[in-house]
């Protein structure tokens, strides 16, 4: 009997002793602050990559990076032969269709219409005498009929000769319209092998080189607002709903260490990347750092609740189920409200006068 009170002494002092050196602190009334976590790049205002509308080799380039450009400034200078020759060949077919080099087809036709009218005025005047003198019963009447089919005949011809120049007139129109449209449209597409900046700003990166091939598809440079940032941040699926227009945002970055910068969420893009399951979101800085380039990573906060005076544990003291340890070795039932990475507002159960135990391991 005295050894299994022994053992009982002897387990009752080990529980005693790892419960006085378990840590225990007790609640605190601070300030809590809910946020969603992002991250993504810094990126200039209207930062956009250079397209050519063409494929073409770098003939010349007329920036260098760094430099600032305004709307409708030259970048780079294409060339293709191929499209040189095009626009020759257009300017051919225009200068050859064009009407003052076909008079010669329509004088052409044109007396030959005035011959045909004169042969049928003459034909017809042959009809009348003709049947003037079949009205005196002087001459046949094979001979009235004979001068009848040759006026009818006169007359078609006449009209066939109208019909003709009419129609040369209508071609020679069309087809010299046609080659103006196409020389304009080799004009353009000569225009094309220009490639100009569609914004003010300033030139970042140059992506080829003179005498490298351009196409359609892979862009040529990337321009910005020269002095005006923005950031562009990925927020999980799981927080998007949670996120609003407005909301204050506390900013990161390695370039400027230590320090945390403020911004304000401007837009949320309503498409989630299927890949990343994210959403793309942009901020604007309420205060923006002296030197900045496009890039720059980020990382972020989106602020969505605060609470100047809270109690607060430490998130690693807060059991499954929302309850602490208290003393006695006894679990109490808490009701929790703000978190954030390192601590949880409590509502109810517990007050800054009690103390708490962390779990043990």
């Amino acid at each position: 009997m005295v050894k299994i009170w022994h053992f009982i002494f002897f387990i009752s002092f080990i529980i005693i002793s790892c419960k006085s050196k378990q840590e225990k602190i007790k609640p605190k009334a601070e300030k809590i602050t809910e946020s969603v976590y992002a991250s993504g790049i810094i990126k200039s205002n209207n930062q956009y990559k250079v397209f050519s509308t063409v494929n073409g080799l770098i003939a010349a380039i007329f920036v260098k990076e760094g430099d600032v450009v305004n709307k409708g400034d030259a970048i780079m200078k294409l060339v293709n032969t191929g499209s040189r020759l095009n626009t020759e060949n257009a300017a051919l077919s225009a200068d050859f269709t064009a009407k003052f080099n076909n008079d010669e087809k329509i004088e052409e036709l044109q007396i030959a219409s005035n011959i045909a009218k004169s042969k049928m005025d003459e034909d017809a005047l042959l009809q009348q005498r003709q049947q003037n003198l079949w009205n005196q019963n002087i001459g046949s009447k094979n001979e009235l009929e004979q001068r009848q089919l040759a006026y009818k005949t006169s007359a078609t011809a006449y009209q066939s000769a109208k019909l003709r120049y009419t129609q040369l007139q209508k071609q020679i129109s069309f087809q010299a319209k046609q080659s103006q449209n196409n020389l304009q449209i080799a004009a353009t597409l000569k225009n094309d092998y220009t490639i100009k900046s569609n914004a003010y700003g300033k030139v970042y990166d140059l992506l080829l080189k003179q005498g490298e091939m351009v196409n359609t598809l892979s862009p040529v440079a990337l321009i910005g607002n020269a002095n005006n940032f923005m950031m562009e941040l990925q927020v999980d699926e799981f927080d998007i709903n949670r996120i609003k227009l407005g909301q204050k945002i506390i900013l990161s970055m390695d370039s400027y260490k230590g320090q945390v910068f403020e911004a304000r969420l401007t837009k949320i893009n309503p498409i989630m990347n299927d890949k990343s399951k994210s959403f793309t979101i942009e901020a604007e800085f309420i205060k923006q750092p002296a030197t900045l380039y496009p890039n720059l990573t980020c990382e972020a906060n989106i602020i969505i609740q605060q609470k100047e005076k809270a109690i607060t544990i430490p998130r690693n003291y807060l059991l499954a189920g929302d309850s602490v340890w208290i003393e006695n070795d006894k679990k109490r039932k808490v009701i929790v409200g703000l978190k954030d990475y390192e601590k949880v507002q409590i509502l109810n159960g517990i007050t800054v006068n009690d103390f708490i135990y962390k779990p043990s391991l």
